[in-house]
């Protein structure tokens, strides 16, 4: 397990959201980039340097601040759109190589490079702006369908990173909600709602979101 690519993002126009700007255009860099936990959500910060969000709303902060995707996922996209999808195209700041991404349980760590710890937070969905950048009419709605998100990730030790840095999962804890199964609770699957609030890793907004639409 390892990375392929550590992808940082350029300001580009957004006119899918109404934004000035999207960070969503992120590209492969070469050499070492410094990891670290960004300030409170609203700022725009995410953990890599040089990097930041624009919809400060809905993206960055703690429990966004690494988003990573995995390349196999990535090569049965491009089959299925039938065009070349490079690393970093779907906004992923980590395309990875060997790990189950979607499989990942919430909570569980994994140790980049010599000195990074990061842990699995949550999923991501998807918006309008991810759409528009696929430049795919019904995007939302097939990647939801398909349930391979790629996930969200908090930095739990700092340091640098950089692409061909080795991948080990040093934690799993003990329940069964992967990326993909909150994923699926969230959007299409209400009936897996109740397993998510007892997830203590899982973003306090998403376990209260299960709450409040558990006992409505």
């Amino acid at each position: 397990m390892k990375l392929l690519s550590v992808n940082v993002g350029k300001p580009r126009p957004n006119p899918w959201k109404g934004l000035s700007a999207t960070g969503i255009d992120k590209r492969p860099v070469e050499g070492p980039v410094a990891v670290a936990a960004p300030g409170p959500k609203g700022t725009g910060a995410v953990g890599l340097a040089g990097d930041r969000v624009y919809d400060v709303k809905h993206h960055g902060g703690p429990d966004q601040a690494v988003y990573a995707y995995a390349r196999e996922d990535l090569d049965g996209w491009e089959a299925e759109l039938g065009r070349p999808l490079a690393n970093g195209v779907f906004g992923e700041n980590l395309t990875t190589a060997g790990l189950d991404v979607n499989g990942a349980l919430i909570g569980e760590r994994w140790r980049v490079g010599p000195d990074v710890v990061l842990e699995v937070s949550c999923p991501r969905i998807p918006c309008a702006t991810f759409q528009g950048r696929l430049e795919r009419d019904g995007w939302i709605g097939r990647f939801t369908e398909a349930a391979l998100p790629g996930a969200y990730l908090r930095v739990i030790e700092p340091g640098d990173i950089r692409a061909g840095d080795p991948v080990d999962i040093v934690h799993r804890p003990d329940h069964e909600a992967t990326v993909a199964l909150v994923f699926r609770a969230v959007t299409r699957e209400p009936g897996l709602l109740p397993r998510l609030p007892t997830v203590e890793a899982l973003p306090e907004e998403l376990r209260d979101l299960a709450r409040r639409r558990t006992t409505a």
